[in-house]
């Protein structure tokens, strides 16, 4: 039994986290081993487990009774009882099978002093060793098991690893619930503690860093737009703290009927605020970016419908954007937020002006056309922007910067089709990779927006590819049986 993990408790509080952690985990037929020294916490770390998992399924628990005597203490829950076995007072391996645990497989057993069991103890058992920890109240405890447990228990650590930031900056004792997410490692919770809310970023390194991050919302907020304050940061192990701006977001608001021409507008004029705004020093959204996005359609999508290029094609695919990408320099650089979307947009009404508009998702900003987050905004990979409303934005925005219509509109096709061509690649390589499908399905909508790009007289050629190499038929929804190779 190899050890999947080993855990520093600072006290009884940590061990009981630890607990309830566990108790989040758990499947029917699961046993767990409870093994240390008298008085290593094996009891107090079961009856915090029972609680957990008697509070998930809706039922307050009274007293939890040390089984020491009885043996068997069995907590009766929906769905999935708890039973808490004690074999201190066991003589012998052969007195288990009096316990009647094999009515227990489709519950979860929990088992202090699993070594009397012997031969009898179950193949897929995990086992957590408490053990002395470095101060008086502190334990050690190790995990050790098989099977999926590897992999059940690999947030393990990063979750400590939480727990000891948000004590750290006083928000240990909050409530913590968790927020949708993205297609990133990033994970989101919200912290409720008494009349107190916060945002806990979670972006576990080397995946992610949270440096950029922290370095825009800083200027955002210095300019005064609504980015969330950051709180509280460690940044070597990835974690934020967070400004809570609520849930009012484009996307919920819009679902519920909202007035679109009024957020959209509202969207259209921050960022043409924003970018009159000094630029701060940033990598720029180069040709090298933006081939590197474009590129992933090749190596991701058309594989996976059977489409994959040949080296011919291929490399006239990259020859034909390099000289698409050209036309998109529009004015100097601006920042670019590059996931300036409904779902990045949250609506603030108690606050005024432009500051309405709170900004999420800007770690990977960089220098780059001022077309690219209007694109971002009104071709929009998760919705449908009605044409007559992206029209009026688009004339809105022109209007108020002055760009020369045609060269703007011709950097937006071509940052677009870029843009489409990118995602519809990355969605699928989310589904191959990382095993999120649920992404897959809003690839034919982007499909959409590509060819709605392509319609651009400048991008004639790029049209015409496309044409000879991914036909309507393959222009779709990648079946979920296919392997995906890279080129």
């Amino acid at each position: 039994m190899a050890e999947i993990s080993r855990l520093a408790l600072a006290d009884q509080a940590a061990g009981e986290r630890l607990a309830e952690r566990l108790a989040a985990l758990v499947r029917p037929g699961d046993v767990i081993g409870l093994t240390g020294q008298l008085g290593a916490g094996k009891t107090t770390l079961a009856r915090a487990f029972i609680r957990a998992r008697a509070r998930a399924a809706g039922v307050e628990l009274g007293e939890v009774p040390s089984p020491t005597f009885s043996l068997v203490q069995v907590y009766e829950l929906p769905e999935m009882s708890v039973w808490h076995v004690d074999l201190y007072r066991l003589e012998g391996p052969d007195e288990v099978f009096e316990l009647g645990l094999e009515d227990a497989a489709d519950d979860v057993t929990l088992i202090e002093w699993p070594e009397r069991l012997g031969s009898a103890a179950a193949a897929g058992m995990l086992v957590l060793r408490l053990e002395p920890g470095a101060s008086e109240n502190g334990r050690s405890a190790s995990l050790e098991g098989g099977g999926d447990w590897v992999r059940r228990l690999a947030g393990l650590e990063r979750g400590q690893a939480a727990e000891e930031f948000l004590d750290n900056v006083g928000w240990g004792k909050a409530q913590r619930s968790p927020l949708a997410g993205d297609a990133s490692f990033r994970r989101y919770e919200r912290l409720c503690l008494g009349d107190k809310r916060a945002v806990l970023m979670d972006a576990p390194p080397p995946q992610e860093d949270v440096r950029p991050f922290i370095t825009i919302a800083r200027h955002l907020g210095q300019l005064g737009f609504s980015a969330p304050t950051v709180e509280a940061v460690d940044a070597d192990q990835g974690f934020v703290l967070l400004e809570d701006l609520g849930d009012d977001l484009f996307t919920h608001l819009l679902a519920k009927g909202s007035g679109e021409e009024e957020l959209y507008a509202a969207a259209v004029d921050l960022l043409v605020e924003l970018q009159r705004q000094p630029l701060p020093e940033l990598p720029p959204h180069d040709d090298a970016v933006l081939w590197q996005g474009a590129r992933l359609l090749l190596e991701w999508y058309l594989p996976a419908v059977d489409a994959a290029p040949t080296p011919a094609a291929a490399s006239e695919y990259e020859a034909l954007w390099r000289e698409c990408l050209a036309l998109r320099h529009i004015g100097d650089p601006v920042l670019v937020l590059r996931d300036y979307h409904a779902d990045n947009l949250l609506w603030l009404p108690e606050r005024r002006g432009l500051a309405r508009v709170g900004l999420l998702d800007f770690q990977d900003a960089l220098a780059g056309s001022p077309a690219y987050d209007l694109v971002s905004l009104l071709e929009d990979a998760r919705r449908e922007v009605p044409a007559a409303l992206a029209e009026a934005m688009i004339r809105r925005y022109l209007a108020a910067t002055g760009f020369e219509p045609e060269a703007f509109r011709t950097a937006y096709a071509v940052l677009g089709a870029q843009r489409n061509s990118r995602i519809i690649g990355q969605f699928t390589r989310l589904f191959a990779r990382d095993g999120k499908a649920a992404y897959l399905d809003l690839i034919p909508h982007v499909w959409g927006l590509l060819q709605r790009d392509l319609e651009h007289p400048a991008l004639s050629a790029l049209k015409a590819w496309f044409a000879s190499h991914v036909p309507a038929a393959k222009r779709c929804r990648p079946p979920l049986d296919k392997s995906v190779a890279t080129l």
